[in-house]
């Protein structure tokens, strides 16, 4: 089975507790933070992921950040199981799932806005609004600038794209232009 596989089998249950004992987004706060954590040290990092390190010492070292970390305690008893199965490397992977997962659970769907310039709060709040009422669904969103579109913009919501940007426009005429002749 791939990491991601059993990264998600995880988080489904990390969530299925969190929602019956625990508030699945603290729980998903944490988690975030213990996976940054982890990432940012590189030392703690390469521990907590080399098979020759024995897994009791895993565990005292996940003991030692749960209890600094006051983690929840579904949060911290995965991690421990994680460190006794040594499974420890699939942290990016079950944050990521998790955090996907949550969204899933509270109606929230991620979109990437892409813009030619930079937009103002009331512009971003506009088109979050839009989203969400094409969508149906809250709308979690971030955005980029990207100055070769010209005007408009470019929304990512999951596979699809909706692209409402000049230069898409300009390529869509040259076509009709060029299928003319």
């Amino acid at each position: 089975m791939s990491g991601r596989a059993s990264a998600a089998r995880y988080a489904r249950a990390l969530l299925d507790v969190a929602i019956k004992e625990a508030d699945p987004v603290r729980v998903g706060e944490e988690l975030a933070s213990f996976a940054t954590l982890v990432g940012a040290h590189a030392v703690l990092r390469d521990t907590l992921k080399n098979p020759g390190v024995p897994a009791a010492a895993k565990r005292r070292v996940v003991e030692e950040l749960s209890g600094r970390l006051s983690l929840a305690s579904p949060l911290a008893k995965l991690l421990l199981m994680l460190a006794d199965r040594d499974r420890l490397s699939l942290l990016p992977d079950l944050n990521d799932v998790y955090q996907e997962r949550l969204r899933d659970h509270q109606q929230v769907i991620q979109a990437e806005v892409t813009t030619a310039a930079p937009l103002d709060a009331a512009n971003a709040d506009a088109i979050r609004k839009r989203l969400q009422g094409a969508t149906g669904r809250q709308v979690s969103m971030t955005t980029k600038v990207d100055p070769a579109l010209i005007g408009g913009l470019v929304a990512r919501i999951g596979g699809t794209v909706y692209d409402g940007s000049v230069s898409a426009r300009l390529a869509k005429m040259r076509e009709r232009l060029l299928q003319g002749r």
